[in-house]
């Protein structure tokens, strides 16, 4: 049964105004009964990732890039705070692995369920861009800022927009600013929403 906070949580119109997950990614959220603040939180990452895919397609529109993959990615990575809901307001990263397995219960493909395992694991050398966005994403929503994961994203933009690195720093860190600006009132969102269901 859906509770209103969760239901509020995904369809609230205000300040911020956060878009709307894709439809398989608020279905699934429905079908587990997130808790609230969960589902608060992968929309403000859901909409970072979408303003950053913006920008992308504007400032270097050769970066191989799935933005439906990005997208999903972003609403989805921390569903495994379902079954680990300590870690929705403490450290921990057993919703990693959790959130894999419970995409691929149901039914998600591995292209779009590696997110929820690889969010906190930028720094791999095999990282897709697709994974790197969605790292960033989920770091730029609160304002932090990360050198070495906004440094991976460099290389990839630099060589897409056949630019010089320090060209590729500036737009990024200038994109990354504009975004993180609005992380105080994408905090408040999220903190208006409980963090159990019911």
């Amino acid at each position: 049964m859906t509770t209103s906070a969760l239901h509020r949580a995904l369809t609230e119109q205000g300040d911020p105004v956060l878009r709307p997950l894709p439809a398989p990614a608020a279905e699934l959220l429905l079908a587990c009964a997130a808790p609230p603040r969960l589902a608060a939180h992968l929309r403000a990452v859901h909409d970072v990732a979408a303003q950053l895919l913006d920008w992308l397609a504007e400032r270097y529109p050769r970066l191989a890039v799935n933005p439906v993959a990005v997208l999903f990615g972003a609403a989805t990575h921390d569903i495994g705070k379902i079954e680990h809901p300590a870690e929705l307001s403490g450290p921990g990263s057993r919703h990693e692995s959790a959130g894999h397995r419970l995409l691929l219960s149901y039914g998600v493909g591995e292209e779009f369920a590696r997110f929820a395992g690889s969010h906190a694991n930028w720094d791999h050398p095999e990282a897709s861009t697709e994974e790197l966005l969605v790292s960033l994403a989920d770091k730029i929503w609160k304002g932090a800022r990360v050198p070495d994961l906004e440094q991976l994203v460099v290389e990839r933009l630099a060589a897409a927009g056949d630019e010089q690195p320090w060209q590729a720093f500036l737009a990024l860190d200038d994109v990354v600013g504009r975004i993180a600006e609005g992380a105080d009132a994408r905090l408040a969102f999220q903190a208006r929403y409980p963090t159990v269901a019911g």
